[in-house]
């Protein structure tokens, strides 16, 4: 008679090797394998970033300040209201030669 190991290869079974514990409940009750999920459990991203990112070493460095730029000037208005008909509506209306592509976008 053939044994199950011999048609099927080995007999050993593997288990995952989990982390378990016996918690208790309350009272002499106990409530056994408990599964953690990990033992070195990963950063998350923010987390990771701040724990890696680069260090200023140097006293140059450390007491740098950021650069100040000079203010934008204002944006011009996106829509000129126009309210009489004859002095704007040449203003308004673009010319042709403002309307051609530029010479170096061919």
């Amino acid at each position: 008679m053939s044994s199950s190991s011999s048609l099927f290869g080995s007999g050993i079974t593997l288990v995952p090797n989990f982390s378990t514990k016996t918690i208790p409940v309350g009272g002499n009750c106990n409530v056994g394998l408990v599964i953690e999920n990990s033992s070195r459990p990963k950063k998350k991203a923010t987390a990771h970033h701040m724990k890696t990112r680069p260090r200023k070493t140097q006293a140059w460095d450390i007491k740098r300040k950021p650069t100040v730029y000079a203010p934008l000037p204002p944006l011009p208005p996106d829509w000129t209201l126009v309210s009489d008909a004859g002095a704007g509506a040449e203003a308004a209306v673009p010319s042709p030669s403002d309307l051609q592509a530029p010479l170096g976008s061919e």
